[in-house]
């Protein structure tokens, strides 16, 4: 889950801080237009170092028209620092700029650097004044806008440390910051953020980082009371503040709390938990709908959390980092059998982003797209992209064993893939040994690839609540990828750990998943008919999302056909089979199962394609029983030569939409055709409309 960083930066900004800090210098300064304010005495202004008043007087002044946010703030870090180089304020503008401005690890580190120094100077000379906590106004004035900028600099330092993987540079400063124990905010909520590395890193202990516990349980622990102690502090000062800021000052710092309470409470499975604080975000107008979404999505009530994401979309462009909404999306794409189009949202973030921190997340998400939507090697090819390149994690809890995890299952389905595409297209596999030799081959690849998951697996911490418990914040795969995990071992142990989920999990929405996990086990153990009967009544199950659970539905739909098979139950298991293929036909060429397809051909029909689309493992069947039609229509010769296609279930509604494509090799072309009527590939719903609309 996301952090809240970005989302308060942009609304610091909006709220128009930098306006209250000019007002500020301008006070301290006396320049207030129209009129000079009254002079502070001497005592209660911060002392500059001796010989330095006259030089930062004028940064100041300089400083009170300038936007540190802006492109100019570099150009005015050099004038000041030829102003003053033992001045913060030069460093400060600079750090900021380096930061807004960096997208990958070393952008990070150079600005670290500059912050550092910043942070420095302004410690050295200010520390004392840093610590005035007052409910005197004339007292607190001087010391205010330093307050402020030691807030700005600290939070871009310890978020460039945390970009940068050095939790251990930035827990000491947050910890700083807390001994100052300002009597606001402003820009960084240093137990929020003690929080938030603690979580972030919840899965190491002690001997690896220095402010961690030796477990998960304990480092939750420590998070939590990190966020307690900030709401204390955030009580504590309403004596001192009553009379300095409006009463809305104190919504805006909770609401911080809350945030990273939603984080932890989700996390931990605590949904009424983190339903409550959500609540107190949408009522204070601040819900984070990424994260929100993203909780929604562990409870299975997938619309709600498409709805979020999308609101997210419109709040978080343009950020330099994952965009967590677009990721995800993609992936509640495929629940509701639409992989096309999480692919294109994939490739739009590819596009627009380049080889900003996210580009290898887009490339994962591509990749599972084009994977669930039947291209094997398209999907192979962006998985190594991403593996290729060096992701930053930048303002999430997702990190780099997220990141390998996701990318080797990717490549787990895709080798299983792989295997069933031989058999999908050499219907008589059995007996062709060119094709029994490269089975072979990609069954060791595939073994190979789960001794490496598995090792990986094994010593992953958050196994038990993060993959066992199939939804989760700290999830980034599909569920149905899980299977591909474990459906290769401890039948025994898996069997009684989701029965066992099945009975206590208490989110209604997801029990159905455990109840589907349990069915396909028993089938590992040979019991199909009561697999069959579970599976059964899965479908019953009135908390089914028909929209959005399509790749469930599907799922149980080729359980189904499988027990029947298994069973020599054929007209049941042709019945399942025509129920997957309305419902998800992406998934049967890899099903290992043979589905009954009619198939009408016209045109200047060329029977080297025909005859080798017969050979792959469709049960072509002449119409005496209900089954898809599939119609194919060759046109033109020579180098000019297409196909046309499409598919009508057995009430004439159309599966597959018309489309055309370019032929010349016999063989390709039937292989292609073979998938296209399965709706592998071929045009996105949006690209047809356009083709379509192109020709009229």
């Amino acid at each position: 889950m996301s952090d809240n960083f970005s989302e308060r930066y942009r609304w610091w900004q909006k709220a128009g801080l930098q306006a209250v800090c000019v007002v500020v210098l301008l006070f301290c300064a006396g320049v207030v237009v129209g009129q000079r304010t009254p002079e502070l005495p001497p005592d209660l202004m911060p002392r500059h170092p001796a010989g330095k008043g006259a030089q930062r007087a004028n940064i100041d002044a300089k400083r009170a028209i300038e936007n540190i946010y802006s492109d100019d703030a570099l150009p005015r870090s050099r004038e000041f620092k030829r102003t003053d180089s033992t001045y913060y304020v030069g460093w400060m503008f600079e750090g900021i700029y380096k930061f807004n401005h960096a997208a990958d690890y070393h952008g990070f580190k150079n600005a670290a650097a500059t912050l550092e120094k910043a942070l420095f100077l302004l410690e050295r000379d200010y520390g004392h004044a840093l610590k005035t906590r007052t409910d005197d106004i004339m007292k607190l004035l001087p010391v205010y806008n330093l307050q402020i900028d030691f807030t700005i600099i600290t939070n871009a330092l310890v978020h460039a440390y945390g970009n940068t993987d050095e939790p251990e540079k930035a827990v000491p400063i947050l910890r700083r910051a807390v001994d100052y124990n300002f009597q606001r905010e402003y820009y960084l909520d240093p137990y929020n953020m003690l929080a938030w590395f603690v979580h972030r890193n919840r899965f190491y202990t002690h001997e690896k980082y220095s402010f961690l516990k030796n477990n998960i349980d304990e480092n939750e622990a420590l998070a939590n009371s990190y966020l307690d102690s900030g709401m204390h502090r955030i009580e504590k000062n309403k004596r001192i503040n009553s009379n300095l800021f409006p009463p809305g000052y104190i919504a805006t710092e909770k609401n911080g709390v809350y945030h990273y309470k939603n984080i932890l409470y989700a996390y931990n499975f605590k949904i009424d938990s983190a339903n409550y604080y959500f609540d107190l975000m949408r009522k204070n107008g601040r819900l984070p709908h990424n994260n929100y979404a993203n909780f929604k999505s562990i409870c299975g009530d997938f619309r709600t959390a498409m709805a979020e994401y999308k609101i997210a979309s419109q709040q978080d462009a343009g950020d330099k980092r994952l965009q967590e909404w677009a990721y995800f999306t993609s992936i509640l794409d495929i629940y509701r059998a639409q992989p096309k189009q999480g692919a294109a949202l994939a490739r739009n973030m590819i596009k627009a982003g380049g080889s900003t921190p996210g580009y290898g997340w887009y490339n994962i998400a591509l990749a599972r797209s084009l994977t669930y939507d039947g291209q094997v090697e398209q999907a192979e090819r962006y998985a190594k992209r991403a593996s290729e390149f060096k992701e930053l994690h930048i303002g999430t809890t997702l990190g780099q064993s997220h990141y390998d995890f996701s990318l080797q299952l990717i490549n787990l389905v895709n080798k299983e893939q792989e295997l069933q595409r031989e058999k999908f297209e050499n219907r008589n596999w059995w007996y062709n040994p060119k094709v029994l030799a490269s089975i072979a081959g990609k069954l060791t690849d595939k073994y190979l690839q789960q001794f490496l998951i598995i090792n990986q697996f094994a010593q992953n911490p958050e196994r038990e609540r993060v993959i066992y418990k199939l939804f989760s914040t700290e999830n980034v795969v599909t569920w149905d990828e899980i299977w591909y995990l474990i459906r290769d071992f401890s039948t025994r142990y898996f069997l009684k750990r989701f029965i066992k989920e099945a009975a206590t999990d208490k989110r209604q929405y997801i029990t159905k998943y455990f109840e589907f996990f349990t069915a396909r086990l028993m089938m590992e153990q040979g019991k199909y008919a009561d697999a069959s009967v579970k599976l059964k009544t899965i479908l019953r199950d009135p908390n089914i999302d028909a929209e959005y659970e399509q790749l469930f539905i599907a799922r149980v739909y080729q359980a189904l056909a499988a027990c029947a098979d298994e069973q020599k139950h054929n007209a049941e298991r042709d019945k399942w089979l025509y129920e997957l293929y309305e419902t998800y036909p992406q998934l049967l060429p890899f099903s290992g199962l043979q589905m009954n397809m009619i198939l009408h051909t016209s045109g200047d029909v060329d029977m080297e394609v025909v005859d080798r689309l017969k050979d792959c493992n469709i049960n072509w069947i002449r119409g005496n029983e209900p089954a898809p039609e599939a119609y194919v229509i060759f046109t033109g010769k020579g180098k000019k030569k297409t196909i046309t296609y499409y598919v009508l279930d057995r009430s004439g509604k159309s599966v597959i939409e018309k489309q055309t494509f370019p032929w010349q090799n016999a063989e390709k072309t039937a292989l292609e055709l073979a998938y296209r009527l399965f709706k592998v590939g071929g045009e996105t719903p949006e690209e047809a409309d356009s083709t379509q609309k192109g020709k009229n």
